[in-house]
């Protein structure tokens, strides 16, 4: 069964410039070790969420490590910082 992460974010200023980045540089990253899709939401002027699916939990723990380092590198390339993170597997969708 698919298995989601969401990290939400805030961040100090909000440009053109870090959206490509987030498409450029950051979606091709966290696909790169095992997540099927990434969806970066922005939600407020200065907030967002990324919601990553993975096949599976056992991938999706598979790629945490790494996860984490993209997180560190994110937040210190950009004027922004993870607030919450959460994740867990789908019971039901449609």
């Amino acid at each position: 069964m698919a298995h989601f992460t969401i990290s939400h974010w805030e961040t100090d200023d909000w440009t053109d410039e870090m959206e490509t980045l987030a498409r450029e540089k950051y979606v091709p990253l966290v696909k790169s070790v095992g997540a099927q899709r990434v969806s970066m939401v922005r939600v407020a002027d200065r907030s967002f969420m990324v919601v990553t699916e993975y096949a599976d939990a056992a991938t999706a723990d598979a790629a945490q490590a790494r996860i984490a380092e993209i997180r560190s590198q994110a937040a210190e390339e950009l004027p922004m910082k993870m607030t919450a993170a959460m994740g867990g597997e789908v019971f039901a969708a449609g």
